[in-house]
């Protein structure tokens, strides 16, 4: 399971560190995609491919399609150097502002990867009284 929230930097190469804590679960090789919100998604191959599969049972209608398509046209494969830096394709840097400063976030069973100034700028939890309230509707307490 991936938690956490790591800053790092965007090299001169556009190369990123990927946060060491989350090295060994994403493995050598893993899946960036187009996430939400304005960010990346960083899966590991086995999630993926439950993701993948979660993706082809959906019925044939045109916003399963383009929920389809906005995955996959965008994923790439990144593979890991040996001093744990990663080459994010420039379309997809482009898609989530990703620049010079990046914030890791382990989300549950997938990475996801924010520009600083985007991270800041959506994830207030100045409402969560009133999204916990709501949350009793899907079975979960705390």
């Amino acid at each position: 399971m991936f938690m956490g929230e790591y800053n790092h930097s965007v090299d001169s190469k556009g190369r990123i560190i990927v946060p060491s804590k989350f090295r060994d679960e994403l493995g050598q090789q893993f899946v960036v995609t187009l996430g939400l919100d304005g960010c990346l998604f960083m899966y590991p191959n086995d999630e993926w491919a439950e993701f993948i599969s979660q993706l082809k049972g959906l019925p044939g209608s045109r916003e399963a399609r383009q929920l389809q398509r906005y995955f996959l046209a965008g994923a790439a494969t990144c593979e890991m150097d040996k001093q744990g830096r990663i080459l994010i394709p420039s379309k997809l840097r482009e898609h989530a502002t990703v620049e010079k400063e990046v914030v890791f976030v382990g989300v549950l069973n997938k990475v996801e990867v924010w520009s600083k100034e985007r991270w800041e700028a959506n994830n207030s939890y100045e409402n969560m009284d009133d999204i916990a309230e709501h949350m009793a509707d899907f079975g979960l307490s705390f």
